[in-house]
């Protein structure tokens, strides 16, 4: 596979031509990795160990779903003493500005230096504190970076829907795009979007059509196309297939630095395929 770094011409079209830039390590696939929910991580280290042959960076949820998970910066940490690359979620709802500040300071403690900034789904139990964006803790991390004088300066990502970009975003280093099932809706709004950093393409595996139901029902805006479903219906496993499908035509269009893979717990068959994809 030729890798590259691809940038948007000017030449106008229904979707966006693309001509080769400088040349890229590879097509990186970020993995999520299911976050430890109790006081001990080795799911987390054998999901890392399993996908380390594929993945480029590990992706640490915060508190995913709402429910308390093992914090992102120490995982991040554990992820780093396996010689992997890890960047940890952060999201705002958990957080007051001092908490903030902490977790930052306990970040650079431990080398962590990539971060995605989200502002968190609603909790299950009690009320989100409301102190913090995803953009005052960009803003508050960059002033970081200079109140302490450090070395190494923050990687920082934000998630984006498909709709335009609001122009503080463009103060992130990456951008993960939500999850999606079509290439054409991908492409439709990559062709709309101006950014300098890499993007990353949200693609999830559906593990069942119970699951991928509920999803809808749930998360209107990450709504299951119902051919999809119905194929999962047919034969339950196809969730990888189709994961698998979608990578390689995020891959094939050039549009794209990437894909954040959530794997959920397909990881398995998730990196035996993607070993002989890519």
């Amino acid at each position: 596979m030729d890798h590259t770094c691809i940038k948007r011409s000017g030449a106008p079209s229904e979707y966006p031509t693309y001509r080769l830039s400088m040349p890229m390590p590879k097509f990186e696939i970020i993995c999520e990795v299911e976050p430890a929910t109790r006081p001990d991580v080795m799911h987390v280290r054998h999901q890392i160990g399993v996908l380390s042959e594929v993945a480029s960076a590990f992706l640490i949820p915060d508190n995913h779903i709402g429910r308390a998970t093992v914090s992102s910066i120490a995982v991040a940490h554990e992820v780093r003493l396996m010689g992997g690359r890890s960047i940890a979620c952060i999201n705002a709802r958990d957080r007051n500005v001092l908490g903030f500040q902490r977790d930052l300071l306990t970040a650079a403690a431990y080398g962590v230096n990539e971060f995605l900034f989200v502002y968190g789904d609603r909790p299950e139990t009690g009320a989100r504190s409301d102190d913090l964006t995803v953009r005052s803790m960009i803003t508050e991390a960059r002033a970081f970076v200079e109140r302490t004088e450090m070395i190494d300066a923050l990687r920082l990502g934000a998630a984006t829907g498909l709709r335009p970009l609001p122009s503080w975003k463009q103060g992130a280093d990456f951008l993960l795009t939500q999850v999606t099932y079509s290439i054409d809706e991908l492409l439709r709004w990559r062709s709309s979007v101006e950014f300098d950093g890499p993007i990353y393409a949200g693609v999830m595996v559906l593990p069942s059509p119970t699951m991928a139901r509920k999803l809808s029902a749930d998360v209107p805006q990450l709504a299951v196309p119902q051919a999809i479903i119905g194929q999962l219906d047919r034969d339950r496993r196809s969730g990888v297939d189709i994961a698998c499908d979608h990578i390689k035509a995020i891959y094939e269009s050039e549009a794209f630095d990437g894909v954040h893979l959530i794997p959920v717990n397909r990881y398995r068959e998730m990196a035996a395929r993607l070993e002989s994809l890519l």
